[in-house]
């Protein structure tokens, strides 16, 4: 299965040959920088590129192309050898045609395959603006096995400035050269993939090697012989099958030049076509919807883009049906003003008239925009109803029945849910609230009194314990979605009062210890895990985030603090803040229960941190605002359906995966 990979995450690889394939919507120089086990770059011929296409277990293109093929061979690296950097950048030719910078293009696909064309692991590159060159992955050595990680590192000022990050003294003269190399051969680049037809080919076809001195092929879409498939007969008359990378026949010794390594007869895979779309509609009537029938590289990313375009679907229609009221109320004002600015209109049969009129104008012109809205929203209704059961276990609701068959997953999902989103215009239609993995901040679960939407009032002692209990069904969905032993959670809870609530996770065992109370509790958790920012910190600003010590758990690290700030010292509350600022970057993540008036003798001190988290309650409440139409998002917390043991169920699985060691 294929590792669909997120910035920062890698993965096993086990093959030593391997090819990397690179998809982008412009054709970019590609080059592949080789580094000690501290990252560094020694010197000129640790890099292949257009100018030095060939290094030993290595091989890249001699050109710009929107489709790339690199060799790599992992058991010919020397042992000096501890990372392969795969580097892509955007050619510079003379007179500043083209994009200059990677926000401007597609967002580049990169895929790690064997020599069959299986994928191993795949990466595409998102996020980048104003970078013109990227780390896109790379290769590394640990403790003798080979990975992937996916990096996605971009750099403003193009090669140069990307060679002397990684420590080489000739970034500039390199980068120069490179793009020299780059410049002669633009004339032959391979140029973007073809526009997808109209009966909806969505793959990209493969490249055909650009014409060159040490090539004879020809450039995409001229006129040129088909290639043979391996080991069958020659098409066209053509020539015969071309040896495999690393085969008995020597690659450089049928011409002067890289042999091409791609299999002649396979096609370049783009993302795969969505589901087959529903019969046509009848005339009038509205397509029926189909789940996952959005764009994406799988199942789960068309899904969460569907999700994601409910929720621009109902925040347009809800702004559309506001403004058209805003816009008859204003109407009807300015008549009913006209209206009474004449003294003879203002009373008897004529005023009444028109008065009658301007609000029959504003009744029309209201209703049509419900209706309107009403339309809108039972296709989105009816869209849901197919989608929500289609969700992944990290997408779905606790009753939905994808969670009876539950297992522990193998990779971590691109998003996780934290609940719904409303508006009091589509009361039918609830959003998933989606959060991308992993998390970029924490979480705050307001246990402060509130007046929930509904008219029902709810005391300091009930918003407490739903508080926890909405704590406990996040950590609980963490630790779900991720793999066995990746994720792991500490509870602080100083006076020991969300004991009741956290007995799912300390009977199944899934807590990395025992909940921390008093005083003295606090001060070691928060040392342990600020110690554990600070080492990884040093690790990864000394270029060696692979030099940290033996046994040491690179897993996602949870912290869950209750009945804050009880139990909590001057020392302790800047520790918390430090967690709150530094963690997040090094896999550390809290989780406050916590109501913020009651922290206010600290002044504000703390207000920082507030605004750093991400606030959630265990009650509806309009709180979560949209800067696309500003509206105010009625939030709704993630229930466990009353009496269900889904969530023990869950967890007991995730404990058995841990203890028997199944990742």
């Amino acid at each position: 299965m294929t590792a669909e990979l997120v910035r920062g995450q890698n993965h096993p690889l086990s093959q030593s040959r391997l090819e990397i394939r690179i998809s982008a919507g412009t054709p970019v120089a590609a080059a592949a920088a080789l580094g000690d086990e501290n990252g560094r770059i020694h010197g000129t011929e640790w890099v292949a590129h257009p100018g030095a296409p060939v290094q030993p277990g290595l091989e890249v293109s001699r050109q710009a192309a929107a489709d790339h093929r690199l060799a790599v061979d992992l058991d010919a690296m020397t042992e000096t050898v501890h990372r392969v950097s795969v580097l892509l950048a955007l050619p510079a030719p003379d007179g500043g045609a083209g994009p200059a910078r990677f926000g401007a293009v597609a967002a580049p696909f990169v895929a790690v395959t064997g020599l069959d064309g299986t994928e191993v692991a795949s990466y595409t590159i998102t996020g980048l603006d104003l970078e013109s060159a990227v780390v896109a992955l790379e290769l590394y050595r640990r403790q003798g096995a080979w990975k992937v990680r996916a990096v996605g590192q971009g750099y403003a000022g193009g090669l140069a400035e990307l060679f002397a990050d990684q420590g080489l003294a000739e970034a500039t003269q390199l980068a120069s050269g490179i793009d020299e190399a780059v410049a002669r051969g633009l004339a032959r680049s391979v140029q973007a993939p073809p526009t997808r037809t109209s009966e909806g080919d969505r793959s990209r076809q493969a490249a055909a090697p650009a014409v060159g001195p040490d090539q004879g092929t020809a450039p995409q879409g001229a006129p040129g012989p088909v290639p043979p498939s391996y080991g069958g007969q020659p098409s066209g008359g053509q020539g015969g099958p071309q040896p495999a990378y690393g085969g008995a026949t020597d690659p450089h010794a049928a011409s002067g030049g890289p042999v091409n390594y791609s299999h002649p007869g396979r096609q370049t895979s783009a993302p795969p076509p969505p589901p087959p779309a529903a019969p046509p509609a009848q005339p009038g009537q509205p397509a029926r919807p189909v789940a996952g029938d959005a764009t994406g590289w799988s199942m789960e990313e068309r899904l969460y883009n569907q999700v994601w375009g409910m929720f621009e679907d109902l925040a347009r229609t809800t702004a559309a049906y506001r403004s058209a009221v805003d816009f008859a109320e204003s109407r009807m004002d300015k008549e009913l003003e006209q209206a009474l600015s004449d003294p003879r209109s203002r009373i008897g049969g004529q005023g009444d008239a028109a008065r009658e009129a301007a609000r029959a104008r504003y009744s029309q012109l209201v209703d049509q925009a419900r209706a309107s809205l009403d339309r809108d929203v039972a296709q989105l209704v009816a869209e849901a109803e197919v989608v929500e059961p289609a969700l992944p276990p990290a997408f779905a609701r606790w009753d939905n029945p994808c969670w009876h068959a539950y297992r522990v997953p193998m990779e971590i999902p691109m998003a996780l849910r934290l609940g719904d989103l409303r508006l009091p215009e589509a009361e039918p239609i609830r959003i998933p609230m989606l959060l991308r993995l992993p998390l970029e901040r924490g979480l705050w679960i307001d246990s402060g009194r509130t007046d929930s939407p509904d008219g029902s009032f709810t005391d300091s002692h009930d918003m407490r314990r739903l508080a926890m209990d909405t704590a406990v069904a996040h950590a609980a969905r963490l630790l779900a979605v991720y793999p066995a032993g990746e994720f792991t959670v500490h509870v602080v809870d100083p006076a020991g009062s969300g004991a009741r609530a956290l007995a799912p996770l300390t009977q199944t065992g899934v807590l990395a210890g025992p909940p921390a109370q008093g005083a003295a509790g606090v001060t070691e958790v928060l040392a342990r895990l600020t110690q554990r920012v600070d080492l990884v910190q040093m690790a990864l600003r000394g270029g060696a985030p692979d030099a940290l010590p033996p046994g040491f758990d690179t897993s996602q690290q949870l912290l869950i603090v209750n009945d804050f700030p009880h139990g909590f010292d001057d020392r302790a509350v800047n520790q918390l803040r430090y967690l709150v600022d530094e963690g997040p970057s090094v896999g550390v993540h809290l989780m406050m229960v916590a109501d913020r008036e009651e922290s206010a003798g600290y002044g504000p001190l703390l207000d920082p941190l507030w605004r750093a988290l991400l606030r959630l309650t265990p009650v509806p409440d309009d709180h979560l605002a949209d800067p696309w139409v500003g509206h105010a998002w009625t939030y709704e917390p993630p229930a466990v359906p009353h009496g269900s043991e889904v969530l023990r169920q869950v967890l007991a699985k995730v404990a058995e995966a841990r203890r028997t060691g199944n990742r």
